[in-house]
């Protein structure tokens, strides 16, 4: 075999040094066709045949071989043999062309490109092998990559030979066309004033619209192919449904009825969603009381002898809901029925992709969206469905402060919650299996929050990874294995806090057939549309960033693009997304850290500001923490940024600004900050990079000149 391979790869490199030894190139030119093109209609006029046997021999061995100058022999096939001819010769030559290039490429590469990257071919090749033919085709149909390199890329993974020949056949016949059409009206070409020949002009329009009119049609033959076996209604109750009042349903239902669609939202739970009733608004409320708590215990460091606050857990809770409770009619019924949308109470089924069922009436609707958000993720653990665990849904109705506290997952969630109830004086054991928490941070970041955590009492225990849950004599405890050894802990109660599972089950989605991704949630394209076009998703449900702010920005997405995708679709943009982690101190985050950077392979500087040295942080007993910046190499412009410390959350919105709109770091040191406060951190850290960047040169220059204007 590997004999074989050697003999063919010599004789394809003889082969491609012949065509540049002898400059076969040069012919294979505009000027050279329009100066060749007498002679060559002649010779094709007196050797029909012939000719038309060399055009094709010649046009397989540059398509085979991934030469360039296929485009121009088109061309001057349309040019020499007209378009019904040229089409048939091309077609065919560059089918046959094509597939010798994939079998090459299959033959010579593959097995060394799957030992190598065999992870990674593998999920393309699962793609293949569920949409193989429709993926090429599409491919063939939009000529946005050299149809070379898809040649020599399909070769390297499973699909097969004739699979491949016959899409390739079909999904270049269109493009073969207008190019070979193209090639007919350069033929008429007689003087420069024959460029603006009608005909030339509608060719090369038609070069320039082909992709816009193959996008068309291949989504009206995916649209068609998945829509096929269910009836379109011949008029429709509703303009959009939206399932979920949540975040992002919410958002995209009010989207809707701004614009004067009839829009219906039905939610089977509670308004809101888990921002309002389970995650954002309640967290954030326990977190002020308990930094609220924490401050007194600080009391001598602000001048004071002494200061105690006590406190009752329970009354605690029930402030966390009165806050719930005092932001629900933001979210309510009342308050989106007024604003004109027609919202239900009740459990939505989706029986077809234009109809929901509801509290037993079918409606039907020309687009869907899906905003069911997602739930607390329960690893498989042995025996912790034996014990009433808590979650970040159940939570809150807690009333009584556990005295031993397990939380397992350093994340976010757990993080926040670990020191809530730190803070509260339970003993809380924090579990995580990465070697370090918060793992998505830089590690010092994650090195500074767990730090606090030490000091606030918090026994974090990293590098730990969950095995068991038992309980012996009245005792909880969880196995652990660290190290290779086993580790007990017991507790009293535990929080569970390893992730959030998408809800994708139990409406519809799996009987209708809508896809999903391999981490379980609703796969979307650019348009957040699934594999069923008139079915959409924000928020949780799909991903892949799951935080409010997220779900609300794709909202606007999936309801533009349900309910004026006809005219114009937009694709979702991720390119700044900011978050934030309200722990003490908290930390907050947009575009690139430097432990992504380094992954991506990035190029970047960076730049750092210790806030223990700004005026405010120093007034406030807060002076901790830092801002960072990731900048391109040499340039001001704004990779990505973090901030730990005091206002974090807040903080990071000058460089979400910045990023979201090309500002850069010498814009930010050149706006006026209010002095003091807090954003002069955000200031004073542009100012680090412009010393690093100094003009030092300069700078020598002008020493010299005001030491000449002294008389020195």
């Amino acid at each position: 075999m590997e004999f074989r391979k050697s003999v063919v790869l010599v004789v394809i490199v003889l082969l491609i040094g012949a065509f540049f030894l002898f400059d076969v190139g040069s012919y294979l030119t505009l000027d050279n066709l329009k100066a060749q093109q007498e002679g060559l209609s002649a010779w094709r006029q007196a050797n029909p045949w012939q000719s038309a046997l060399a055009f094709f021999l010649v046009y397989v061995l540059v398509t085979a071989l991934s030469l360039p100058g296929a485009a121009i022999m088109t061309l001057a096939v349309g040019a020499i043999f007209g378009l019904l001819v040229g089409t048939v010769l091309v077609s065919f030559a560059s089918t046959i062309g094509a597939t010798l290039a994939f079998i090459i490429a299959r033959f010579l590469l593959r097995d060394a490109v799957e030992a190598k990257f065999g992870d990674k071919l593998g999920a393309i090749n699962r793609g293949i092998a569920k949409d193989g033919a429709f993926y090429l085709f599409g491919l063939r149909l939009v000529p946005l990559f050299p149809f070379f390199v898809i040649n020599l890329a399909m070769g390297l993974t499973s699909i097969r030979t004739w699979t491949f020949a016959w899409v390739s056949q079909v999904g270049m016949l269109l493009g073969t066309i207008v190019y070979v059409n193209a090639g007919t009206q350069l033929a008429r070409i007689d003087s420069l004033s024959g460029i603006l020949s009608p005909g030339l002009i509608f060719s090369f329009v038609l070069l320039g619209v082909f992709p816009l009119i193959a996008k068309k049609i291949l989504a009206g033959i995916k649209a068609k192919k998945a829509l096929a076996g269910y009836a379109k209604p011949t008029k429709f109750d509703r303009n959009l449904i939206v399932i979920g009042a949540g975040s992002g349903g919410l958002v995209a239902s009010l989207i809707g009825a701004a614009v004067k669609s009839k829009v219906t939202l039905i939610e089977k739970h509670k308004m809101g969603g888990d921002c309002l009733n389970t995650g954002c608004v309640p967290s954030k409320a326990l977190i002020r009381s308990a930094r609220y708590l924490e401050q007194t215990r600080r009391a001598t460091e602000f001048g004071f002898k002494s200061a105690s606050a006590e406190f009752d857990f329970a009354a605690v809770m029930e402030r966390v809901q009165r806050v719930v409770k005092r932001v629900e009619p933001h979210d309510s019924v009342e308050r989106y029925t007024s604003l004109g949308v027609d919202v239900i109470r009740g459990e939505a089924r989706i029986v077809s992709p234009y109809s929901v069922q509801v509290n037993g009436r079918t409606l039907t609707t020309r687009s869907i969206i899906v905003a069911t958000g997602a739930r607390p993720f329960i690893p498989p653990i042995k025996g912790l469905s034996e014990l009433p665990y808590l979650t970040s849904d159940n939570l809150w109705e807690l009333r009584e402060l556990p005295k031993r506290l397990l939380v397992l997952g350093g994340g976010p969630i757990g993080c926040e919650l670990a020191q809530c109830f730190a803070r509260f004086g339970a003993e809380v054991t924090l579990v995580e299996m990465a070697p370090r928490l918060m793992i998505r941070e830089d590690i010092e970041v994650s090195s500074m929050v767990a730090e606090r955590f030490a000091h606030e009492g918090i026994d974090v225990m990293v590098g730990h990874m969950a095995k068991e849950f038992r309980v012996e004599n009245g005792v909880n405890r969880m196995i652990a294995e660290h190290q290779g050894k086993d580790v007990t802990i017991e507790f009293d109660r535990v929080l569970v806090a390893v992730g959030r599972a998408a809800n994708v089950s139990g409406f519809g989605l799996e009987k209708l057939g809508v896809s999903l991704t391999n981490r379980r949630t609703v796969e979307a394209n650019e348009y957040l549309q699934t594999n069923f076009p008139n079915i959409f998703v924000c928020g949780d449900v799909t991903g892949p960033y799951q935080f409010t702010h997220t779900a609300s920005h794709q909202a606007w997405y999936a309801a533009v693009n349900a309910l004026f995708g006809m005219l114009r679709k937009f694709k979702v943009d991720y390119s700044v997304i900011p978050f934030a982690t309200f722990t003490d101190p908290e930390v907050a985050r947009v575009g690139l850290n430097e432990q992504e950077a380094i992954e991506k392979k990035i190029k970047y500087e960076v730049t750092v500001y210790g806030l223990d040295d700004l005026d405010r942080a120093i007034a406030d007993g807060e002076d901790y923490g830092f801002v960072k910046v990731l900048t391109l190499p040499g340039k001001d412009k704004i990779l990505g940024a973090t901030i730990i410390g005091e206002h974090a959350g807040d903080l990071i919105a000058e460089f979400v600004t910045a990023m979201r709109y090309g500002l850069g770091m010498n814009k930010i040191l050149g706006t006026i900050h209010i002095y003091p406060t807090w954003t002069e951190g955000n200031k004073f850290a542009a100012g680090n990079w412009k010393k690093a960047h100094a003009p030092e040169q300069l700078l020598e220059w002008v020493e010299k000149l005001h030491a000449w204007r002294r008389g020195a």
